[in-house]
């Protein structure tokens, strides 16, 4: 962490820095539950580590949460550690789970919407994205924060068909789901005929 710097504006960094959310929830005790299931590159380390990369998170020398979402078949993922591919799904439960971490005092909604939200569209340059304003593509989504998430088989949406977060009980869930202001998903329901727009970019 002592290479990245915290005392100048995001927009004037030359190097950023991201985290992914499954470095901040997972640690290597849970190799003995989840085995290759939790493979990354780089790969899932000490509780002391996690709690650096938290750090990092919060007194921002860390700019980006991000999720390395990387569907690998079950199938795949459940070789013996050495010869199982690196990653992992994690897209449909990256907001929950950085609401759980919100709702257990870690972090703070402003600082999740920071770190997944503006930082994101400040850093890549992405034009009309990234904020809620006047002219702005409309990528919303809606969350019921007293409504739970129980992550199973049949609420999965990954074509791969599993999640390491299965088992996993969230206290939020996101209801609805908007790309440039047309409705993609309510209530576990995904309109395919939606597709969405090339990003554009100011550099």
């Amino acid at each position: 962490m002592g290479l990245f710097k915290n005392t100048e504006p995001l927009k004037n960094k030359r190097i950023t820095s991201e985290v992914c959310i499954h470095h901040l929830w997972f640690c290597d005790k849970d190799y003995a539950k989840f085995g290759s299931r939790i493979k990354w590159n780089p790969a899932i380390k000490t509780e002391d580590d996690r709690n650096a990369l938290w750090k990092a998170l919060l007194d921002d020398h860390i700019d980006i949460v991000a999720t390395d979402h990387a569907p690998h078949t079950l199938l795949e993922k459940e070789n013996p550690y050495l010869c199982a591919p690196s990653g992992g799904p994690l897209i449909q439960h990256s907001l929950v789970a950085m609401l759980e971490f919100y709702k257990n005092g870690k972090i703070s909604i402003e600082k999740i919407v920071e770190k997944m939200c503006h930082a994101p569209a400040e850093i890549f340059k992405i034009d009309k994205r990234g904020y809620i304003r006047t002219g702005y593509y409309a990528d919303l989504v809606l969350v019921d924060m007293n409504s739970k998430t129980e992550v199973n088989k049949e609420n999965i949406l990954y074509k791969c068909g599993w999640s390491p977060f299965e088992g996993v009980t969230f206290s939020s869930s996101v209801t609805n789901t908007f790309v440039n202001g047309s409705l993609v998903y309510e209530n576990g329901m995904v309109n395919d005929h939606y597709r969405g727009k090339r990003l554009q970019f100011n550099r």
